[in-house]
């Protein structure tokens, strides 16, 4: 048999990297298996105009700043630059256009697949390859009989292609606003919610909010990071408050149902656009351990703090509320990489013991 890993990371975006990092430096053998060409996960297809919600001095994996410290929000190229330079300077054994398809148990060691035809095995296995493949899209009354175009807000790239549409985002979270926000410039864009967009203040006593998370230690832990992550508030960068107060982008309640032309609001009404686009986020996107049994009926995977409860030696980092309200962004995945990976140390201590 091929060399058994202690550890294989699948996925080597953000979450994947910060795995590596607690991996190395705890000195166990491991493989990060790369289904792209680069260590940039799912950045390069996100809208071009992205930028974090948080400033670069809160927004680094461990070990090494993103190079724009301080009050800068840094925007999605320059992230995609930091993650491709985070993988060279820390010399992570990344394997890439290696598509992990299936995984399965043999003994006590995970047998996995990879699009290349190879099969690697590991005593522990890391699943970190986010949801931006597997974009969650509600299904409307009536919604197979309109016209226009619906789009999530995965494939939305640029405004240029909506100019002088009229053009509704649905949701209420930071994309949908971020979205909705560079729309309204080019088109006549309306917010559709369930509730009103709810804002918070991008600084607080003359600092930013992120500090006031560190200083608290939201961002480390948080028993009720599930709801926090799920929450929609969405930080008032850029005048926001402003722009929804003066009606651009309006924001009206959530649609009923589609006709031929457009949607019907909630009072009856009909308007006729264009495109929607719903900015209603992702599920976990981790089929390939489908055959394990460590999912459940939503094919969401079962497990507390990135541990599974159903498989031994099976693990998560950059699920969303895995551990606090940051998990799945670039400052949260570090302090759940280092507490995922001290457990698999524990667990390997221990087996070595008792061999």
């Amino acid at each position: 048999m091929e060399q058994i890993w202690n550890v294989i990371v699948i996925g080597g975006g953000q979450a994947g990297l910060a795995s590596g990092y607690h991996l190395k430096k705890r000195g166990l053998s491991f493989l990060i298996l790369e289904a792209g060409e680069d260590a940039a996960g799912a950045w390069p297809q996100y809208y071009e105009s992205l930028k974090l919600f948080s400033p670069a001095a809160y927004s680094s994996l461990p070990g090494l700043p993103i190079t724009s410290q301080g009050k800068h929000y840094p925007n999605r190229d320059e992230v995609i630059h930091y993650l491709k330079k985070y993988a060279v300077h820390f010399e992570l054994p990344l394997v890439y256009r290696s598509r992990v398809e299936k995984v399965s148990k043999e003994s006590d060691y995970f047998r996995v697949e990879t699009s290349t035809g190879k099969t690697y095995f590991a005593r522990n296995l890391i699943s970190a390859t986010g949801s931006y493949s597997r974009p969650f899209t509600p299904l409307i009354d009536k919604q197979d009989e309109f016209k226009g175009s619906i789009i999530h807000s995965a494939t939305y790239s640029t405004p240029t292609p909506f100019h002088n549409q009229s053009v509704i985002v649905v949701g209420r979270g930071n994309s949908a606003v971020q979205i909705a926000m560079e729309l309204s410039e080019v088109a006549e864009t309306t917010l559709a919610v369930r509730e009103p967009v709810a804002l918070i203040p991008q600084r607080l006593l003359g600092q930013d909010i992120h500090f006031w998370f560190k200083l608290t230690g939201i961002d480390s832990f948080w028993k009720f990071g599930k709801s926090f992550a799920n929450g929609s508030s969405v930080l008032d960068l850029d005048g926001y408050k402003q722009k929804l107060k003066a009606g651009n982008p309006k924001q009206k309640k959530m649609f009923t149902a589609f006709y031929d032309r457009g949607v019907i609001w909630s009072d009856g009404t009909q308007e006729e656009v264009q495109t929607v686009i719903f900015a209603t986020g992702y599920r976990s996107n981790v089929s390939y351990i489908d055959a394990l049994g460590g999912l459940d009926g939503q094919g969401e995977p079962e497990q507390k703090n990135g541990i599974s409860k159903i498989i031994p030696g099976l693990y998560f980092v950059g699920l969303s509320g895995q551990r606090s309200f940051a998990s799945a962004t670039l400052r949260g995945v570090g302090p759940d990489a280092e507490y995922v990976v001290k457990h698999i140390q524990n667990n390997l201590e221990k087996q070595n013991n008792l061999h």
